[in-house]
């Protein structure tokens, strides 16, 4: 048969939807490994229900994967996609809003029954109605195909065969874009090793829907997207949780301290215990407690102990630590603290991410409890953001707040692998004895942070608790001007770290009057988004902030420059309230709180309106 024309693309968004037992994150994880094997620049955005098992074909049990791939440097998931694969008509249904006119669709007809149709909320069949006449329609019925294909493999179910209905559309997927074969049929050999025939199943769905494509007259042409030119290097595919976990390993290499995890599964933080749990031949030691409280106060024991301490949750359960947190703060020790965040309040939207517990991790304890709070900016930032967290806990002896979030958590993008060497050490500097009456709140001169003495140490005996303790001896103390005077120390601790981060650069080449501030995970589509605008000659400046508090120390006179500034923030505006207070700065918000990260194109109208206005 005579090859198919292939048409060159710069960039493809293709979104996966199904029920979630369609294998959706499976099918859309395995395209992107395909996908960075080949060299694109691309970024995903997993969407998961909230529901541990919603009824089949149901609106709520909707799981979605969307992938943004380019032969150029990209920054976000996607607006919209170019390509939507919906398993069902629920997966349709909630999902067809977001693909353009003259998109491409493909459906699994056979999914499109009368019962499936009422539980998505459909009077008629979209497929035969003329409702979707301006889509690029492909309806081809998957599961029977799948299952036909599949018939004389022995030792599985028709339920089984139809299970792997996900692989024929990977492999339909991967023939129309070009992506490897190799791969994907090593990968699922390993994955089902323990079934051959489950594995086998699998490959040759997979291999099916590859072979359709290529013979089908439905698709008249292939597409390809070319490598992107990234810096040389060796790279993989890295989600944010992943990355994190790995910067907690790095910093307790650099740091020479044993890393310690307490934590208590939660969405969407639990891929960080999971992944740290792999490791033990780096010594770390993962502790999951029976609570939240519990998980934090082991943690902080741990690094008590000389232990690297971490603690990891989203916001519900940030809530149950804070009291050990503060507890923290008055002893004076290292611990790093994860957050990522989620939709609330309450449980709220526990899959879909949001950036609004900023102002709960800085001032959500009682009394002055002033902490250190950084926030990673893409999925493999959380490395460094991870490594930076730790160092700032150790050196400064103080509980640090990362923020990530559900986006930057199982998002993924591919990362260059750091050199090692180059990862500066980490000094715990632990107390020792030093012949005479040990003063357990004598403060280095540089840093304000008190000695870090490992218990059982002759010598170096001292009080612990969370009552206030005399400044240099640590006793206990009720004296109005020695809580004063700590409270004091404590607060110019944490504002001094502000001579120990970069300044807030500035990304200005035009002289512009509107500077748009990002801070955590939406600086991809504010970075896609100010591009948009530069691109229509318009001026307009961006800074992102990874350091919360303190604020880089030229942070006031980069605000006071411009005429106008924009901070965008998927809350109801958190850091436009600080830098409003601590400036006087008069900040606009731009903000939308919907459980999904802002799309560039929402961005660069909210920048278009400020620079015209």
């Amino acid at each position: 048969m005579a090859s198919k024309p292939v048409e060159q693309l710069d960039s493809v968004v293709i979104r996966f939807a199904g029920d979630s037992g369609d294998g959706m994150q499976l099918t859309g994880g395995q395209f992107t490994s395909e996908t960075a094997v080949l060299g694109n620049d691309l970024a995903t955005l997993p969407d998961f229900p909230a529901e541990i098992r919603a009824p089949a074909g149901s609106l709520p049990g909707v799981s979605g994967f969307q992938l943004h791939f380019a032969d150029h440097d990209i920054l976000t998931p996607g607006d919209a996609p170019n390509v939507l694969v919906a398993m069902n008509p629920a997966a349709l249904k909630t999902n067809l809003k977001d693909l353009p006119p003259t998109g491409i669709l493909i459906v699994d007809s056979d999914a499109f029954t009368d019962r499936n149709l009422q539980k998505a909320g459909y009077a008629g069949n979209p497929i035969e109605d003329g409702s979707l006449e301006s889509y690029e329609v492909h309806a081809i019925p998957l599961s029977t195909m799948t299952i036909e294909a599949l018939k004389e493999i022995e030792g599985i179910t028709k339920r089984e065969a139809e299970r792997a209905k996900n692989m024929f559309a990977l492999g339909l997927m991967s023939w129309l874009y070009g992506r490897p074969t190799e791969g994907t049929i090593a990968f699922l050999r390993s994955k089902f090793a323990k079934r051959q025939e489950i594995a086998e199943a699998n490959v040759k769905a997979f291999n099916t829907g590859y072979a359709f494509g290529e013979t089908t007259e439905s698709f008249a042409v292939q597409f390809e997207v070319k490598p992107a030119p990234l810096r040389p290097g060796v790279y993989r595919n890295i989600t944010g949780n992943t990355a994190l976990a790995y910067g907690l390993i790095a910093a307790s290499v650099k740091s020479g301290l044993p890393l310690f995890l307490g934590a208590y599964p939660i969405t969407p933080a639990s891929a960080i215990l999971e992944e740290l749990a792999r490791h033990k031949s780096f010594g770390v030691r993962t502790f999951q407690a029976e609570d939240e409280i519990a998980a934090a106060g082991a943690a902080l024991g741990a690094a008590f102990g000389g232990a690297l301490g971490v603690t990891t949750s989203s916001g519900p359960g940030i809530v149950l630590k804070q009291e050990t947190i503060g507890l923290a703060i008055t002893l004076e020790l290292p611990l790093v603290i994860v957050d990522v965040q989620r939709a609330g309040p309450s449980t709220g939207m526990p899959t879909k991410p949001e950036q609004a517990d900023l102002l709960s991790v800085l001032y959500g304890r009682n009394s002055e409890s002033p902490v250190p709070v950084l926030a990673a900016a893409t999925p493999s930032d959380c490395f460094d953001a991870a490594l930076e967290a730790a160092r700032i806990a150790v050196k400064y002896r103080t509980p640090v707040f990362l923020l990530s979030d559900a986006y930057l958590a199982n998002g993924s993008e591919p990362w260059l692998l750091p050199d090692t060497d180059t990862i500066p050490r980490i000094e715990p500097s632990f107390a020792h004895d030093s012949g005479g009456e040990f003063e357990p709140y004598l403060r280095d001169e540089a840093t304000l942070a008190r000695p870090w003495a490992i218990p059982g140490t002759p010598g170096l005996e001292h009080r612990i608790g969370g009552l206030e303790k005399q400044d240099v001896t640590g006793n206990v103390s009720y004296d109005p001007d020695n809580h004063d005077r700590m409270v004091r120390l404590r607060a110019q601790k944490v504002a001094g770290i502000a001579q120990d981060i970069p300044e807030l650069a500035v990304d200005d080449p035009d002289a512009a009057e509107t500077l748009v501030i990002s801070w955590g995970g939406t600086y991809p589509a504010v970075a896609a988004g100010v591009r948009r605008v530069r691109a229509k000659r318009k001026k307009v400046a961006h800074a992102h902030l990874r350091h919360l508090n303190p604020f880089p120390r030229n942070t006031g006179e980069v605000v006071r420059r411009y005429d106008k500034v924009l901070v965008p923030e998927i809350n109801l505006g958190q850091l436009v309230k600080l830098l409003r207070a601590e400036f006087l700065v008069d900040a606009t918000g731009f903000n939308l709180v919907r459980g999904i990260p802002f799309r560039a194109s929402e961005v660069e109208q909210a920048i278009d309106a400020m620079v015209d206005a």
